[in-house]
């Protein structure tokens, strides 16, 4: 393929992968086909990056006009309009099915269910609350700069974390209608890996060595959610991937603040 053709093929799986998992505006002639869509997820942490940049950006601009408080709350509500609550969703549906469902079967079920039953509204206030917290803890301890490529660099992991759960695990889900089924049915080739790997480890090359020792918490709640959603439903679904960007994010910013106990 030459490399023109090549180059603007990567360029509309990534608009894809934006058109995916955000609401940000891409061009309109960028299909979306399952095709595309099987190939977007390569560019997962890449959309991290570019998430976490605009949180970063929303926070350096809030806490000039706010104090703390308020400029993480409208940060992370910035964080939920761009992308739409896409991994809340898929949290908190992990959250009603695994809370109220006892059989693979049954689990499934409750998971395609769009209503928000009272498991999903408990562990979305549980992990909203527990982000606001951590962030919070964060920004008070650390420079500023240093705070903002910790925002970045924690969508960017922990969406590289969701990439891993899809590649270790088969897709079980067995509606034809799931909206992630393309994403999270296709296994990475090692350039695609590769590529993803980048994009979730790039923000660590402004940061302090020390600050890849939290990855470490983020690797054991990753092994942790891959093993529990395989003796439960015997692989994963989109929505355990989203579960797994939301618990891996708050991973890292707890890691963080573990370090410190020995730094």
């Amino acid at each position: 393929m030459p490399i023109l053709q090549r180059l603007k093929s990567e360029r509309d799986i990534f608009f894809t992968a934006l058109m995916f998992f955000t609401r940000i505006p891409v061009p309109r002639n960028i299909g979306h086909g399952q095709n595309m869509l099987q190939k977007s997820s390569r560019y997962f942490p890449w959309i991290g990056l570019l998430v976490g940049g605009i949180n970063a950006l929303a926070f350096y601009l809030f806490q000039f006009f706010f104090p703390l408080q308020l400029s993480l709350l409208f940060t992370m509500i910035v964080s939920i309009l761009t992308t739409g609550a896409f991994h809340e969703d898929g949290f908190a549906d992990v959250c009603d099915a695994f809370g109220g469902g006892w059989t693979k079967e049954k689990i499934l079920t409750i998971m395609k269910d769009s209503r928000l039953g009272t498991y999903g509204v408990i562990g979305l206030i549980a992990i909203l609350s527990s982000k606001f917290i951590l962030l919070e803890t964060l920004a008070s301890h650390q420079s500023l700069t240093v705070f903002l490529l910790i925002i970045v660099a924690a969508h960017s992991s922990s969406r590289l974390a969701a990439v891993t759960l899809l590649q270790q695990y088969s897709y079980v889900t067995d509606t034809d209608q799931s909206k992630s089924k393309p994403v999270a049915d296709r296994k990475l080739n090692t350039l695609e890996l590769c590529i993803a790997f980048a994009g979730g480890l790039l923000p660590f090359c402004f940061l302090p060595p020390v600050y890849l020792l939290p990855l470490v918490l983020v690797i054991i709640a990753r092994l942790y959610l891959g093993n529990y959603f395989y003796k439960w439903i015997g692989g994963q679904t989109g929505d355990c991937a989203g579960a797994t960007q939301q618990v891996c994010e708050i991973a890292f910013y707890t890691g963080i603040i573990v370090l410190w106990k020995f730094i």
